[in-house]
């Protein structure tokens, strides 16, 4: 009954995004969404969230600068850096490593670096989570993702790839959003959503139960708390937001 009714609202969805699917099947639509709609779209997308997930954000981050190194300099790598929304939380002297895997957020990030002059940006890496080579194993002490494992290809080889980085002691920062409780209306809409969904926005998966990966990780300790942001009329006010110690 629900996976009838499902398929038949995902049918009717994909017919009012036909145009999309039509670029998409010409080879169009991938590179035109990483220049052009995607860096666009999430620049508004990310202000509404940064809203209504800031409270969140200083809260998780407050204990940031425990996570020093024994010389005292804090080194964090970010994950899927984007505009750079999450800069105005790290502590002032912050050494910062930005890694994203799609480099057409360039105008918006220099505006936020310029923002945030207290912090020292060290690198800009192009680079997936699930590979980030370029950087030394446990040579940082904080690495920091939001609103990214639900576009990896990967989650488990990006968790690989974060412990792998860290140095032992060091912190996993996340606020992603989830899939909502399986017997909910908000799960239903997830699902009827998910494929024009994940084609329009770069890869985002909706119903992903990214607390489960985080527990199959090898953390020492996991902080995980269940949220929802108040984003109404979208599939994605389920969240969970944590840290985890290597």
């Amino acid at each position: 009954e629900a996976g009838a009714s499902v398929l038949l609202l995902r049918t009717c969805l994909a017919l009012l995004a036909f145009p999309v699917y039509l670029l998409s099947f010409l080879g169009l639509w991938e590179p035109f969404c990483k220049k052009v709609f995607f860096p666009f779209v999430l620049e508004k997308i990310s202000t509404i969230h940064d809203k209504k997930s800031k409270k969140h954000k200083l809260e998780l981050f407050r204990n940031l600068a425990d996570f020093r190194s024994p010389s005292g300099e804090l080194r964090l790598l970010e994950i899927g850096t984007g505009a750079g929304g999450n800069f105005q939380f790290y502590p002032p002297g912050c050494k910062v490593t930005c890694t994203d895997i799609n480099p057409n957020f360039q105008e918006s990030l220099t505006k936020n670096m310029k923002k945030n002059q207290h912090l020292h940006y060290e690198r800009f890496l192009v680079a997936a989570g699930e590979d980030l080579h370029q950087v030394p194993s446990g040579s940082v002490d904080v690495v920091v993702c939001t609103l990214v494992l639900c576009s990896v290809q990967s989650v488990s080889s990006t968790l690989r790839e974060v412990l792998r980085v860290l140095r032992p002691g060091g912190a996993f920062y996340f606020l992603e959003h989830v899939a909502a409780e399986h017997s909910s209306w908000k799960y239903f809409w997830q699902q009827v959503c998910f494929p024009t969904w994940k084609l329009v926005f770069a890869g985002c998966c909706l119903t992903r139960e990214l607390w489960k990966n985080l527990e199959e990780a090898k953390f020492s300790e996991l902080k995980v708390q269940h949220i929802s942001l108040e984003l109404p009329w979208t599939p994605i006010q389920p969240h969970i937001v944590g840290y985890g110690v290597k």
